[in-house]
């Protein structure tokens, strides 16, 4: 009847040559690429997908009291969310680059480990259901903010890395692996978390919080690292679900968020009744402490926005393969092969960006080059491949037609879903202010990185990172923050793309130089057809 068949049972990476071209960049071995064809199997399962589907259809729930009225706050979700969260857990997508820390607890400072390795298969993850990664990727990101109180790590740590997913509401010792969240927003200040009013007494050996977070995900988790106004100014705090002697902690959650997307995970409002909290880090120190775990959950945004560009691609190409219109297959009509190959040129860019940005986290602990380039480019490629990723949805919806837009196929889930990452962990030009104030913290290192990223690139490459460098320079330069930040995340990816295929990265840089290295202001597919459509369309999803 003329309808593209269910796109399940798909092997996740083996059915993405640029992801495999990048997890080889990565430096994966012949062993590793097996583990991720084994997880891209599993997660492109049929099964997989109904986990999803269901998931999503069935949100948590809040029941906030009991039927007699004594407090309970404990959040309910759906068999398959746990599904999910379990499979997750058991992968170790929440904790595997800190595996060789936990086996060395006391060694220092810990640094991620296998961060590459990791994003791959999360960034397959996300293709399937990317809700449930919240939890997921705060639980990963904790570890760089409790590094800042070695006590509470090494108690944490051991459990943190675990991978026995248990959901129980039951205090956190008596558990084989723990998740964790993060507090920080407030109603009144929201992105000025400086302006937040919850506040910390002394209590001894710990400290009582009381107050409020307009925003809490994943309320379910066994602890939230929280920012609260101590007596030397905002500091963190460990806030578990238990208080020591096994007491439920004054965690009370007010309601659940109605969200437009990202619905299979709980988002909530709580007020903090003389909550239990450990400090974590130096007082008045809160930013900085937490900016640890924030650096880290942007390179998740990023990586889980890529994810869901390429399943909006590999739909949309599954979907013009087998559909006929006007006596011929979709994919053979030259206006949608021109739109898919500009499409999948833009998901290549997203995909080798964020996979190289993950290695700079693998490398910065020893090499000082590679640190630079996670400080800048994170916040540059959050920005870029987070806002690029409902624009190419929305797209890719369009290429299935009316289909695309029914709630029972995956992609109108996609699309909602798609917002939540440029949003967390800081906006647009929360984005755009972080490479601002980054550049001018370091500024023979930015032009330093300029310059490598330009050579890197080749010609073109050379042409954008000038532009940059004198952009910088200019009187005003933070009106046009946006268009230095989506510069330089386009130039990174550029670089990033002449690591491998140079036809890629050929087309890449012609499409950079035909807009003169700006934003783009055209649809998918109006610049006419791009260079090697045809080996384009064929790497997203081989037939």
């Amino acid at each position: 009847m003329n309808q593209s068949p269910p796109f399940v049972d798909v092997n996740l990476y083996l059915s993405d040559r640029p992801l495999r071209d990048a997890a080889a960049r990565a430096g994966a071995t012949p062993a590793q690429e097996a583990e991720h064809a084994a997880f891209g199997a599993a997660w492109g399962s049929g099964e997989m997908a109904d986990l999803g589907r269901c998931a999503n259809e069935s949100p948590p729930r809040l029941r906030a009291v009991d039927p007699r009225g004594e407090r309970l706050d404990v959040v309910e979700c759906h068999p398959a969310y746990h599904g999910l969260m379990a499979r997750s857990l058991s992968a170790g997508l929440h904790a595997s680059t800190w595996d060789a820390a936990a086996s060395h607890p006391l060694e220092g400072r810990p640094h991620p480990s296998g961060a590459a390795l990791r994003a791959a298969r999360f960034y397959m993850a996300t293709q399937v259901e990317s809700g449930h990664l919240c939890p997921v990727t705060m639980t990963h990101a904790s570890v760089a903010a409790l590094a800042a109180a070695p006590d509470a790590l090494s108690r944490w740590l051991p459990r943190i890395v675990g991978r026995a997913y248990d959901p129980a509401f039951r205090p956190w010792w008596e558990k084989g692996a723990v998740t964790l969240g993060m507090g920080m927003t407030e109603r009144q200040g929201g992105t000025d978390v400086r302006a937040n009013i919850t506040s910390a007494a002394p209590a001894g050996d710990h400290h009582r919080i009381s107050g409020q977070k307009w925003f809490m995900s994943a309320p379910m988790c066994d602890a939230f690292l929280v920012l609260a106004q101590a007596a030397g100014g905002l500091t963190c705090f460990l806030v578990p679900r238990f208080e020591p002697d096994g007491r439920q902690n004054g965690l009370r959650f007010q309601r659940l968020k109605d969200k437009l997307g990202n619905r299979s995970n709980a988002s909530s409002e709580v007020v903090f009744e003389m909550a239990y909290g450990e400090r974590i880090g130096p007082e008045g120190k809160g930013v900085a402490t937490i900016i640890e775990m924030v650096q880290l959950t942007r390179l998740d945004c990023a990586v889980s926005s890529a994810g869901l560009m390429r399943m909006g691609l590999a739909h949309a190409v599954h979907h013009a393969r087998h559909r006929t219109v006007f006596q011929r297959k979709l994919i053979d009509q030259p206006l949608m092969r021109a739109t898919l190959a500009d499409m999948a040129l833009e998901v290549e860019a997203a995909v080798a960006l964020v996979m190289r940005l993950a290695r700079a986290f693998d490398a910065a602990a020893h090499d000082p080059a590679e640190a630079a380039y996670a400080r800048l480019v994170t916040p540059a490629a959050k920005y870029l491949v987070c806002k690029q990723a409902p624009h190419l949805l929305y797209e890719a919806m369009e290429c299935l037609g009316g289909n695309g837009y029914v709630e029972e196929f995956p992609l109108a889930r996609a699309y909602r879903e798609a917002p939540v990452n440029a949003i967390w962990e800081g906006s647009g030009n929360v984005m755009a202010l972080d490479v601002l104030r980054a550049a001018s913290r370091e500024p023979e290192g930015t032009e330093s990185l300029l310059a490598s990223l330009g050579q890197a690139g080749g010609s073109a490459g050379e042409i954008l990172a000038r532009r940059l460098a004198d952009g910088l320079r200019r009187p005003g330069a933070e009106a046009l923050g946006r268009r230095f930040t989506e510069g330089l995340s386009r130039l990174a990816a550029l670089a990033a793309l002449a690591e491998g295929d140079g036809g890629v990265a050929d087309a890449y840089a012609a499409r950079l130089l035909a807009s003169g290295g700006e934003p783009r202001l055209s649809s998918w597919g109006a610049d006419g057809l791009v260079p090697n459509a045809d080996a384009l369309i064929e790497r997203v999803l081989p037939e």
